[in-house]
């Protein structure tokens, strides 16, 4: 599946895990790569790798948090613009999936991910 989003949005530069990190920053500014892997779901050691990417390509910036070690991280003006330009390739890819899945329960899906992602946590 990560193939099907990553090659819908290659036009926007974007990997479907930048992507979903942009628009969680996009949402809730000013989470700390902790909270960020918690909410994810997302190994911190992947997402330190990922949130180093695309802080090299100025689409975040991080700042101090309470501590020496803790960021606080932002989406930048030119984040939001990649996610902008991103958007209409996610959501075209959507739709594929859906279709793809029509005879998928999703829900249920959803649900056992989501118990897998708890118990693994």
């Amino acid at each position: 599946m990560t193939q099907l989003y990553d090659q819908a949005l290659k036009p926007s530069g974007l990997k479907i895990t930048q992507f979903g990190i942009l628009r969680l920053l996009g949402a809730c500014p000013g989470l700390t790569t902790g909270a960020m892997a918690e909410l994810l779901a997302m190994d911190s050691t992947t997402l330190t790798r990922t949130l180093k990417i695309i802080s090299d390509s100025g689409w975040i910036k991080a700042t101090p948090g309470e501590d020496r070690r803790e960021r606080r991280w932002t989406i930048t003006s030119e984040g939001e613009e990649r996610v902008s330009q991103a958007m209409p390739l996610w959501k075209n890819v959507q739709k594929e999936f859906a279709e793809m899945a029509s005879d998928v329960d999703l829900e249920a899906l959803t649900r056992t991910v989501h118990q897998l992602v708890l118990k693994a946590a």
